[in-house]
């Protein structure tokens, strides 16, 4: 499992792009046959992906990496499969996941064991994990069972789906919260206007991008942004200092995760577009 730190904002008005890239993007997830894994300082968030193809693969701790006998013995797991179907055995039982079907996963599971259901149209488990308090139910939330947001205006290209799969009301959980955002035809602006979370961090993973496309990531204060690049399958870290926006070549989906002080969707503080730098 590798190891991101945090940085602060006057550190991070000094970066390059090569920088910015090293401390905020991930761009080594969905491997195949393999489970990826990223241990980010803020909220002791690890953001990772399991692509089984003829094998079933089991995620782990260690006691080195985690100080624990099993990956959920002190935190939950949020799933959201973005490619073939597959399923997740857990001690509860096996769960069948269709693309943009989530699972949560709650502290004490010993099982986590990841399938798919042909190798050759491998699923893809996108995972984000954070300290949990307290064992919740093992959760399976399908699209069409989630909390659906419609939000934004076609004048401002910003008209976007917001699906809500772990949530506060929803499927319960400590303190992540976890689901998917669909862009509108014509729409290629997500999370705009901007805003912080100074109480909890948040990860965008982008998704269904065509590979010669691009999405540009606005991050930073915002009186003092900068920008990512970034390809499909890519994640964008956003410590509680940062806007997380971007604007698409195309269209395209974003997995947004969260997790810090409380689960409520509107905790949040904006910033006018006219006072952005």
């Amino acid at each position: 499992m590798k190891t991101r730190h945090t940085t602060d904002p006057v550190t991070f008005s000094r970066m390059t792009t090569q920088e910015l890239r090293d401390t905020f993007l991930i761009d080594s997830l969905f491997r195949p046959g393999e489970i990826e894994l990223v241990y980010w300082e803020a909220d002791r968030t690890i953001i990772g992906s399991a692509v089984p193809t003829s094998n079933p693969i089991a995620l782990e701790a260690s006691q080195k990496e985690l100080a624990a006998d099993f990956f959920l013995q002190r935190r939950e797991l949020g799933i959201l499969n973005i490619g073939g179907p597959g399923s997740v055995e857990t001690d509860e039982g096996t769960h069948a996941l269709a693309k943009l079907d989530a699972l949560y996963v709650g502290r004490g599971s010993k099982k986590v064991l990841f399938r798919s259901d042909s190798p050759s149209e491998p699923a893809k488990f996108y995972l984000v994990s954070y300290p949990a308090h307290a064992g919740h139910p093992t959760t399976l939330v399908r699209p069409a069972e989630a909390n659906r947001l419609e939000l934004g205006d076609p004048a401002s290209a910003n008209r976007r789906t917001i699906v809500q799969q772990i949530r506060e009301g929803g499927a319960r959980s400590c303190q992540l919260v976890m689901g998917f955002t669909e862009l509108a035809t014509g729409s290629v602006w997500n999370t705009m206007p901007p805003h912080t979370h100074q109480r909890r961090s948040e990860v965008y993973l982008y998704f269904d991008l065509p590979e010669d496309q691009a999405v540009i990531h606005l991050m930073g204060p915002g009186q003092e942004t900068r920008h990512l690049v970034m390809r499909s399958g890519q994640v964008a870290l956003s410590p509680i200092w940062s806007i997380h926006s971007g604007a698409g070549t195309s269209a395209y989906r974003f997995c947004w995760a969260m997790g810090g002080e409380n689960q409520r969707f509107d905790d949040m503080d904006g910033i006018p577009v006219a006072a952005l730098k």
